[in-house]
């Protein structure tokens, strides 16, 4: 049926397209056509199915040309201040709207964009021709009521207009009230959309419903279905013989998981010894794949998360707590199926050889990165008397670790360096401490050796030219790079660029000259910006920032699906059923399985950056007024980002910075005071103050921390209500 449905679209096209065609409305197409009368139907969804493709256009009048206007598909991005983009697939970049062209369209609307004249050597613009179709059904805000109505204010900024509510449809909710309302008109240019509240998430004060909005926001799922709950309880509970027929018995092995102090599912262990001058390194990942089968209603509901979502006060797994805490967790004696990755190091940290195979397990103790830490870098006599053997195995762990960081950093791999912030919680979810996450000896041994295991795997897979799924990240584009090399002169450094590229090394040098130099926190920042995002594809293309030609993920399968993906193809393969079927089968999916995950990747990321931010900003409501040392992080035309050493950022607004008039200098990322001179640029360190929050945004906002007689002047202003801006986060 597709295949004809196709046909006719096209015969119509050429029709329509023909030098002698005059246009004309539906009725004049059909009589001209002799379509007969219960066919006019589908003439109208083939001509509804052309304009959509953007290859015919209708007047204000109903008559059908072809579109001669040089116009694109694409998907609309909305930023809070009211412009946007374009992104059209295939297409390298995306395309500005500016606000007066966007034509009352939605963020994630799919729509047709006309190109207009491109400024020299700037991105491309365009104007919104029409929107194709809706990407948001459902927002998330904050619901206020007057007498005969309501709204809707979004949490996301990227959605500009309030949503009219007519009361009947409010579901009862009072203002105040957190509620997801689901559009039913989406207004226009001057018009505000309407839409009915669906679900009251609960009241903006009571503890939880500021997650649980970001949640629903992001479209997170909240439980599981029943279905795959059921099929969860059924796993069996042990481990019996049956299971581990045929697999590699590696039980003797002295084995521990180093994992944090709260983490529940346990899924890769460790096992190391001296092999003459080199190492025997074994990383025995769960084997998940042995419990969810591909296709069933786990594995659905697996993909279609794509990835556990880590946000701070939950974790919203990919797996349900039975599989990933229970038999698919690595704990402490008890036997675990597991699929391992036994590696044959030497003494220049060099895999000689490596055998992949089906294992049995038992892991001897269940470790955290405190204690390893307390053992190798702290010298701890108390915690070394108590884990004394097995100090042994961790001195071989750090030993071998050095070597592979060695290994890595003289091929290029880059590191940057920059800390994930921790939020710790009261009982009623209110931050009560925000500190950057401990990157110490013991996480970086896990680091080195997951790396190491994902590469293996990875050129395992390659050179056997089984179809596979790679984490691959691209060479960063030529402008971005050009940019950074120029700019880093002002500071003496340069940069090779060979063929319009960059090589890792090259990026890694740089951040090797600047470290411990005032500029360093600058340019390692614009370095980072300058990279683009690691994704999955079927394709093996190389990993820019590891500097690896073979990279997947190979070490997660119980919270990344590209991981339990891999593990099956692995198993088909050792097994002997990666036949032509099985082949084609994998070849068929991959690229859609790659390109889900990346996607689901991508919204995991967002949510949780949205949490964190969000306690940050409540954790400052608690501190306006008070001073901090930070360190310039951004530098734009409407002001200027700090960051500080806790990880938290806040902006000093242009009008803020009260001594001068401050002219940005987009070349070199800096503010210049028109008068006294006065230079801000990235990097610098500042002392300011924390004068207002806002929950909404999730944004804090500072000023320079003023002189006494200002200081003096604005604590007055506080001790008297002035001029602080107190936004209730609670």
């Amino acid at each position: 049926m597709d295949s004809i449905f196709e046909q006719r679209k096209e015969r119509i096209y050429e029709f329509i397209c023909d030098d002698l065609y005059v246009p004309m409305k539906l009725k004049e197409l059909a009589i001209l056509l002799q379509v007969p009368k219960e066919q006019k139907g589908e003439l109208k969804r083939i001509m509804d199915a052309l304009e959509a493709e953007g290859k015919v256009q209708v007047s204000a009048k109903g008559k059908y040309s072809k579109n001669e206007r040089k116009t694109l598909i694409g998907t609309f991005t909305a930023n809070p201040r009211g412009y946007g983009f374009v992104t059209v697939e295939g297409e390298p970049e995306d395309i500005f709207i500016g606000e007066e062209e966007r034509r009352g369209a939605f963020h994630n609307d799919r729509v047709e964009v006309e190109i207009l004249a491109t400024p020299g050597g700037k991105r491309r613009e365009g104007r919104i021709v029409r929107v194709l179709s809706h990407g948001t059904t459902r927002i998330v805000g904050y619901f206020e009521k007057s007498k005969n109505f309501g709204f809707v204010i979004p949490d996301d900024q990227k959605f500009v207009k309030d949503v009219f509510i007519p009361l009947e449809r409010s579901k009862g909710a009072v203002t105040g009230h957190k509620v997801v309302v689901e559009l039913t008109k989406y207004g226009g240019e001057n018009k505000k959309p309407e839409g009915k509240i669906v679900e009251i998430l609960g009241h903006v004060n009571d503890p939880g419903t500021d997650i649980l909005s970001i949640v629903k926001g992001y479209d997170l799922p909240t439980a599981f279905p029943e279905k795959v709950l059921n099929q969860a309880e059924r796993v069996s509970k042990d481990v019996s013989t049956a299971d581990m027929a045929g697999r590699m018995d590696i039980r003797d092995w002295q084995m521990v998981t180093i994992d944090g102090e709260d983490a529940k599912d346990l899924d890769d262990a460790i096992t190391i010894s001296k092999e003459g001058d080199g190492y025997k390194l074994g990383v025995h990942i769960a084997d998940v794949t042995n419990y969810v089968q591909e296709n069933s209603a786990l594995d659905r509901e697996a993909y279609k998360r794509g990835t556990s979502v880590y946000l701070v006060d939950r974790v919203i797994p990919m797996l349900p707590h039975a599989l990933s805490n229970g038999i698919c967790s690595l704990n402490e004696g008890v036997d675990r199926l597991a699929l391992s990755c036994i590696m044959f190091v030497n003494a220049k940290g060099v895999v000689t050889d490596h055998k992949i195979a089906e294992t049995v397990v038992r892991v001897d103790r269940r470790m955290t990165y405190t204690s390893v830490k307390k053992i190798l870098e702290e010298k701890d006599a108390e915690e070394t008397e108590k884990y004394q053997d097995f100090v042994p195995m961790f001195q071989l762990m750090e030993e071998l670790a050095g070597l592979l960081r060695t290994k890595r950093k003289q091929r290029g791999s880059i590191d940057f360096d920059f800390p994930e912030t921790k939020v710790v919680l009261d009982e009623k979810g209110r931050p009560i401490e925000i500190k950057p996450y401990d990157r110490n000896v013991a996480t970086k041994i896990i680091e080195d050796f997951m790396l190491l295991a994902n590469e293996t795997v990875a050129e395992d897979y390659f050179w056997q030219e089984i179809p596979f799924v790679y984490r691959t990240h691209e060479i960063p584009d030529e402008e971005k790079i050009k940019k950074l090399a120029t700019f880093i002169q002002n500071f003496g450094h340069s940069m090779h660029v060979a063929n319009k590229e960059v090589r890792p090394k090259e990026i890694q040098k740089l951040l090797a000259k600047v470290e411990g130099t005032k500029e360093e926190t600058l340019i390692s920042r614009l370095a980072l910006r300058s990279m683009k995002q690691a994704k999955y594809t079927a394709e093996n293309t190389g990993h820019f920032g590891l500097a690896a030609q073979y990279y997947c993920h190979f070490t997660s399968p119980i919270r990344r699906y590209p991981d339990l993906q891999i593990h099956r193809i692995i198993k088909d393969t050792l097994r002997g059923r990666m036949n032509d079927e099985r082949s084609r089968h994998y070849e068929s999916i991959l690229t859609e399985v790659a390109k889900h995950s990346s996607e689901r990747e991508r919204v995991a990321e967002e949510a949780e950056r949205e949490t964190v931010k969000l306690k940050k900003v409540e954790y400052m409501e608690e501190h306006l007024g008070e001073e901090f040392e930070g360190v310039i992080s951004g530098v734009t035309k409407w002001g200027i980002y700090v960051e500080l050493s806790n990880t938290i950022e806040g902006l000093i607004h242009v009008t803020n910075m009260y001594d001068d008039h401050y002219n940005y200098i987009e070349e070199t990322y800096e503010m210049v005071g028109e008068h006294t001179g006065k230079t801000y640029k990235l990097g610098e360190t500042v002392q300011v103050r924390a004068i207002g929050t806002d929950c909404l945004s999730r944004t804090i906002e500072f000023e320079f921390a003023p002189h006494r007689k200002q200081r003096d002047e604005m604590e007055r202003k506080m001790s008297h209500g002035e001029g602080i801006n107190k936004t209730d986060c609670k």
